[in-house]
């Protein structure tokens, strides 16, 4: 990905103010769809969502659980 292209952001500002965007890590780190959204969720929770992507972070977790611990 180019830093430019992180530039642009379609509807809202709540990734720009980050040193790293939440993007570059979960590319940078090859993070599955779960764990991807979980980082999204928990970055952005102040300045979007609030307790909303609290709880989708949660359910995200929640998947991971089932997907990889549940017996």
């Amino acid at each position: 990905m180019k830093k430019k292209d992180l530039h642009k952001q379609v509807g809202g500002s709540h990734y720009k103010h980050f040193k790293i965007q939440p993007i570059e890590y979960i590319i940078a780190n090859d993070l599955l769809f779960p764990e991807a959204c979980v980082i999204k969720y928990v970055s952005r929770h102040r300045y979007k969502n609030g307790k909303e992507d609290i709880l989708k972070a949660i359910q995200n977790l929640e998947f991971i659980l089932q997907r990889d611990y549940s017996n």
